[in-house]
């Protein structure tokens, strides 16, 4: 099922979650996401540049994310799709690089808040993988992961429905990283 929207719109949030109710009857989790970032580095980024990646990167997510809380269960879980660059630069993407890390802080003090509820929040941390709208450049090199190729868009998949299912039932308050190991 997909819901055509735009995730800047305050609306959203709501718009989504009464989608899934109509379709599934209920909503047990929810893996957070938006676009992704332009190219920039710290000092050639603007205030208005800031400011939207701000609005896009962090604020949608957790608008979405305070819209999804309330629907679920006690077993319920909610995870944020991030980057690498939550834990360490990536070059030329500045904004990106300077907004992941506190969306990462802010999930692991809702892993607090909702702790006691049962409902538990995770950050998952991607490195390269290659996709449709993002393939690999031409020469562009895998060597910089342990196991030397790139991650496959389904292995992200089966690691986040892993996260998000009762089978990883304590996972709370943490970043999961999917990279392929750093050599």
């Amino acid at each position: 099922m997909g819901v055509a929207a735009d995730l800047l719109a305050p609306a959203t949030p709501e718009l989504l979650v009464q989608a899934a109710h109509r379709a599934f009857g209920r909503l047990d989790g929810a893996l957070l996401g938006t676009g992704s970032s332009s190219r920039g580095t710290v000092l050639d980024a603007g205030d208005q540049d800031w400011r939207a990646h701000f609005e896009l990167l962090f604020l949608a997510v957790l608008r979405c994310a305070r819209a999804v809380v309330p629907a679920l269960p006690a077993d319920g879980a909610l995870a944020l799709l991030l980057s690498t660059s939550a834990r360490s630069p990536l070059p030329g993407f500045a904004l990106s690089t300077g907004l992941r890390p506190g969306l990462a802080m802010a999930a692991r003090s809702l892993a607090a808040e909702l702790g006691p509820r049962g409902v538990r929040v995770l950050s998952l941390l991607p490195g390269r993988f290659p996709t449709e709208g993002a393939p690999l450049g031409p020469g562009e090199s895998s060597s910089g992961t342990a196991l030397r190729r790139y991650g496959r868009p389904e292995e992200f998949g089966r690691t986040a429905a892993f996260c998000l299912s009762p089978a990883a039932s304590y996972l709370t308050g943490t970043e999961i990283v999917i990279d392929g190991g750093k050599p």
